[in-house]
């Protein structure tokens, strides 16, 4: 008997539907009606909050607000900076992140990323001043005392830079949006960035010039992708499917093309 009411009862666990005992982040956002999202607003042109009209810029703030309509609910942002976006992740601040964030396997261990956009595009380069421009076309020529090398923290471009120039003289500096300017001015002589960082830049500032930007760094090419943390996979889910929307109407392309330098494809 004992037998036989062990299987009675696993027959009705198994045939009485399931419920979810916790909520998912997604059914949390539809009901809180907004959705937060973290970000630095320090990089052009991804994510730059505009001190002249208080708001974001860029394609991220575009997707930001594309994820925030499909689900009918607003944006409320969260500032954060380059080092601490994965403890902010972790320590659920926000519910995604957009801001420039390369995917890379350091990220996808420890926190969940959506699906890649900007492919191709973004790699390693650097930001001078247009009178030094000749001065630097190798990795070698940047890695020496004398030249002054100006970097945000916590992010790729740290990364990179004690990674492979040892020998420079390294230059935190914490206001990402600001070091263009502090090259342009003579306070640095280099700034590491990615490649469409610094078309953006060398359109907005004269002084400035991208000698290496048709040629990014070995090993630097990458894309971007919306940071969440682990744990919730309806939310991944969902993010997903509104840039697969975005990729399958070509929405996608044009602000690829309009903000981050992209070609348009002339065969369509």
């Amino acid at each position: 008997m004992k037998t036989v009411s062990r299987i009675l009862i696993a027959l009705i666990i198994l045939l009485v539907p399931i419920t979810r005992l916790e909520a998912s982040r997604l059914d949390e956002i539809l009901a809180r009606g907004t959705i937060r999202i973290g970000t630095t607003g320090d990089y052009i042109p991804m994510s730059w909050l505009n001190p002249a009209t208080g708001k974001y810029e860029g394609i991220d703030a575009e997707l930001s607000k594309i994820i925030a309509d499909s689900l009918g609910v607003k944006i409320e942002y969260i500032p954060t900076t380059w080092p601490t976006l994965a403890a902010d992740c972790q320590a659920d601040k926000f519910d995604i992140a957009l801001c420039g964030i390369s995917r890379n396997f350091a990220r996808a261990k420890t926190m969940a990323m959506s699906d890649a956009y900007g492919e191709g595009l973004f790699g390693k380069t650097i930001l001078c001043r247009k009178t030094d421009a000749k001065k630097f076309k190798t990795v070698a020529d940047l890695n020496k005392p004398n030249v002054r090398i100006m970097i945000n923290p916590g992010g790729t471009n740290e990364k990179f830079a004690r990674a492979n120039l040892p020998n420079a003289k390294l230059i935190v500096h914490n206001d990402n949006a600001d070091i263009p300017i502090q090259i342009a001015d003579g306070n640095a002589d280099i700034m590491i960035t990615e490649t469409v960082e610094a078309v953006s830049w060398i359109k907005r500032e004269p002084r400035l010039a991208a000698p290496l930007i048709d040629k990014p760094f070995e090993g630097t090419i990458h894309s971007c992708g919306i940071l969440m943390a682990k744990g919730d996979q309806e939310l991944l889910n969902y993010v997903n499917f509104v840039l697969a929307e975005l990729r399958m109407d070509g929405r996608l392309e044009q602000l690829e093309i309009k903000y981050l330098g992209r070609k348009a494809n002339a065969a369509k």
